[in-house]
């Protein structure tokens, strides 16, 4: 029905024309900023008297925009109307439906610079990682549409003497969607079209700190033609409104990425049985990550340096993929170590809008945050890079730092610090270095550097992460290249941008017919 699915290519923005191409985009969106956006209850617009602001992390005087903020009541409305949008939804084929995502699809596509430019302002992403996480929701849109027909097709089953047998896979129903704020379109876009290209209706519940991004995502929704109420926007507080949504006896599953503690919160709520609940609620739980990369003593030196740092560093070491472990064989240690402190120093840092390459981190209380984390740290191990706030324009700006010395058991080593901090742990030989790798209570990614066949294959083995890099950096997962997802308290490995992430919400049913 369709061509067959081919990633987004990224651009060049050491051309000219392309870096020109996104500074149009940044002023087409600077002369939109300061809007207010309702929430989307049914197809309707909804104001309410409480608002978010969204600031930019690189200057918080500068104001993106204002939300309408969600409460218990318009909760239960958005319940309510996702039921009643899911009844058209789920009667339509998964032709129609497939073909309503792919026109999202194109209209993301179309608006590829705007969307990257509108998180340049929110998220403080640079132009690379803004444009990657749009294209990688353009990915997720294209992937789980062609998914959702290879899933209605019927399950192959044994055949029986005088019967008719059929399997088929049908939707779950209504689901809750709460995304993250460190890819604001690429894992709300994801979160939300898998389910709802399997048959299903969500109501999703951004991010505080981005929900402008959001917002520009249901605009495009309206356009592509999606029946209202199978994607409802509601963003509000988790604890007013994002507690309502979970507990709702007529929610049927929540899919849910941050961070470990809201997520296990999450979890132990769903598994509640709420008066009037006619189901077991399924619950998917992507979480974070305390992510190492391995150096052996035949690996290029220079190459695995070059990756932890872009590993550590890329968006400020927000992602749950970053790189905040570097484990050294002790042979080469100190050479690696010298590396990685020079290249990190290289980086420029400066506002997303100019593309610095390290930019603000998302808010005052993320980087109050990271701050203390260092100087917990000070007590533990030795600073050799950075280590303190860089004042510009009141934005919320941290130097790459860098921790040497930090032992396996150190919290430096254990805690995931979701900042542009990497620690540094030196390993006997390789088979301890691996030892140490698997050594915390997360299991996400993980990255190995080394020329040595045997090793590779034990790494293959014995590293217990969702997604093993070798002889790379251990971001940057492809949607239907790398399917994503974790081990251990990293959470329930849906694998993201995979063959069987549809397959997640939906169930089977059979039907036997006798012939007599």
């Amino acid at each position: 029905m369709f061509e067959p699915f081919i990633n987004e290519p990224y651009s060049d923005f050491s051309s000219e024309e392309s870096a020109a191409n996104y500074r149009r985009a940044i002023e087409v969106v600077r002369s939109e900023l300061g809007g207010h956006y309702p929430l989307i209850i049914g197809g309707r617009s909804i104001d309410t008297d409480d608002h978010i602001e969204s600031v930019n992390p690189a200057n918080p005087s500068e104001v993106i925009g204002t939300v309408a903020s969600a409460t218990p009541e318009t909760a239960d409305e958005a319940i309510a109307a996702a039921w009643d949008g899911f009844a058209v939804w789920s009667a339509m084929s998964a032709e129609a439906r497939a073909r309503t995502v792919m026109k999202l699809a194109a209209i993301m596509r179309r608006r590829k610079f705007e969307f990257s430019a509108w998180q340049t302002f929110e998220a403080s992403k640079n132009y690379l990682e803004a444009e990657a996480d749009v294209a990688e929701a353009i990915d997720f849109v294209d992937y789980y549409a062609r998914q959702g027909l290879t899933l209605a097709e019927p399950v192959s089953v044994t055949s029986f003497p005088n019967e008719e047998n059929e399997s088929h896979l049908i939707p779950l129903g209504v689901g809750v969607v709460i995304p993250p704020w460190n890819f604001p379109l690429a894992i709300l876009a994801g979160m939300t079209i898998g389910p709802v290209a399997a048959g299903n209706a969500v109501v999703v519940k951004p991010a505080s700190t981005t929900p402008v991004i959001g917002a520009q995502f249901m605009k495009a929704v309206e356009e592509a033609g999606f029946p209202p109420g199978v994607i409802n926007f509601l963003p509000g507080p988790g604890s007013r409104v994002g507690d309502t949504l979970v507990d709702h006896p007529r929610t049927r599953f929540i899919n849910f990425t941050g961070s470990k503690e809201v997520g296990l919160r999450i979890a132990e709520r769903s598994a509640k049985v709420n008066p009037g609940q006619l189901w077991v609620k399924r619950a998917y739980m992507e979480m974070g990550g305390k992510d190492a990369q391995v150096v052996d003593e035949t690996a290029d030196l220079d190459a695995a340096a070059r990756a932890a740092v872009a590993g550590a560093f890329g968006f400020q070491g927000q992602k749950c993929s970053a790189c905040s472990r570097l484990i050294i064989v002790d042979e080469v240690h100190d050479e690696v170590l010298d590396k990685v402190v020079r290249y990190a120093s290289e980086l420029s840092i400066g506002p997303a809008v100019d593309n610095g390459q390290v930019t603000a981190v998302i808010s005052a209380a993320q980087h109050r945050t990271i701050l203390e984390e260092i100087e917990k740290g000070k007590q533990e191990a030795n600073l050799v890079l950075g280590g303190s706030a860089v004042e510009l324009d009141g934005g919320y700006y941290i130097e790459p730092t860098v921790f040497a010395d930090v032992e396996p058991e150190h919290r430096l080593a254990q805690f995931e610090i979701f900042g542009p901090v990497l620690s540094v742990i030196r390993a006997r030989d390789f088979e301890h270095a691996i030892e140490i790798a698997n050594g915390t209570e997360y299991g996400l990614t993980g990255g190995v550097f080394t020329k040595r066949r045997d090793r590779i294959e034990y790494a293959r083995r014995s590293f217990h992460v969702g997604n093993l890099y070798i002889n790379r950096k251990i971001t940057g997962a492809l949607v239907g290249v790398q399917p994503f997802g974790g081990f251990n308290m990293s959470g329930s490995n849906s694998k993201a941008g995979g063959p069987d992430y549809l397959r997640l919400f939906m169930e089977m049913k059979t039907v036997a017919e006798r012939w007599y």
